[in-house]
């Protein structure tokens, strides 16, 4: 038998295991994934936990069922190369691998910042973000809530807790002189105004020295309040940034282009954990999944595979609370109703895979 094993199982990893079961596996193929849920969690939806504005089942899905995929639920602790082994933090044994797809996604960045590790939350993981809407939504009135970090993540977090809680203190710290600054500046103009109209206290040019329980300090200013959440940039799983593998100044791994790592080509690694000209994204992940699938099911049939397509992503999306949204769509810039919609329409089309 030869392993094909698929760590993380996320929108990439996920669509990888899709794409070679529904070609139907040769019978000699043993297909694993690995992941620390029992269940495939929506990303791209942890904002909504932290916020405690749905329940934590409305973001999670049940992995896909098929005779020919198994699964372990653990920690990864490392990836043994040399030996092709799988090592797992909390269980005894290993799993072996012919064909390794490395899929673990990102953790956050904190940038040697010191206390920001110690004393934040986080919406990295579904653990994490439980635990963050656990703090806000225990807060008293008048509590504060200090989000650092005014990129996409950051955007979603502040504008659902405040929809959530409008007796709360928001403040949003932005390292840069507008939010979202990878955005049409009509988008930056719009969401700046939903904060201001919902009093939602954003301080730009920010630079955070430290962070201490009960507070941040930014220019010189240290800040009281009771949560801190950070959303102030990702990099790659801790396990990915261990590899020996060559990996660019992000700390990810450089592949080819039919995303094998060039020093060990029956290794593939992709989404954040792999070098790319795109940004991170659920559906860069999901994009180059699909097109792993195509590669791993000609090279298990002992095939030449075929260059996989440039990828063309569609654009992004992002919510300003149940009603209100902006978006990058089709190179187009939107904002309102219409690109909520249209979010809410790709988290149905996820929970249904």
């Amino acid at each position: 038998m030869r392993n094909l094993v698929i760590l993380g199982g996320g929108y990439g990893g996920i669509k990888v295991a899709l794409g070679l079961v529904d070609k139907g596996l040769p019978d000699d193929i043993n297909l694993t994934i690995v992941d620390r849920n029992p269940y495939q969690s929506l990303k791209t939806e942890f904002y909504t936990i932290a916020a405690g504005t749905v329940a934590d089942r409305e973001v999670r899905v049940d992995f896909p069922k098929h005779d020919q995929i198994n699964y372990v639920y653990a920690e990864i602790d490392k990836i043994d190369v040399e030996n092709q082994q799988i090592i797992f933090r909390d269980l005894s044994q290993v799993v072996s691998y012919d064909f390794l797809v490395v899929a673990l996604g990102c953790e956050d960045n904190y940038h040697g910042i010191e206390g920001a590790e110690q004393y934040t939350e986080s919406v990295q993981t579904f653990a994490n973000a439980r635990k963050t809407g656990l703090a806000v939504c225990n807060l008293k009135a008048g509590g504060k809530v200090t989000i650092v970090g005014a990129g996409l993540s950051g955007i979603e977090v502040a504008s659902e807790i405040r929809e959530s809680r409008a007796d709360l203190n928001i403040r949003l710290l932005d390292r840069g002189g507008s939010v979202l600054r990878a955005f049409d500046p009509r988008i930056q103009g719009y969401v700046a105004d939903w904060f201001n109209k919902n009093d939602v206290e954003v301080l730009h040019h920010a630079n955070v020295e430290y962070v201490e329980k009960d507070g941040v300090c930014n220019n010189g200013v240290c800040y009281v309040n009771d949560v801190t959440i950070w959303t102030a940039g990702v990099r790659p799983n801790r396990v990915v940034r261990e590899l020996p593998f060559k990996k660019d100044n992000q700390e990810k791994v450089v592949v080819n282009e039919y995303f094998q790592v060039p020093e060990q080509q029956n290794v593939y690694v992709i989404g954040d954990c792999a070098s790319s000209v795109h940004s991170p994204s659920a559906q860069l992940a999901g994009i180059q999944g699909e097109q792993t699938a195509l590669i791993l099911n000609s090279i298990i049939r002992n095939q030449e595979p075929k260059p996989p397509k440039e990828i063309r992503l569609k654009g992004t999306l992002g919510s300003l609370g149940k009603n209100d949204g902006f978006g990058n769509m089709m190179k187009q810039p939107l904002v309102g109703i219409v690109p909520r919609l249209v979010k809410t329409g790709v988290l149905w089309l996820n929970k249904r895979h």
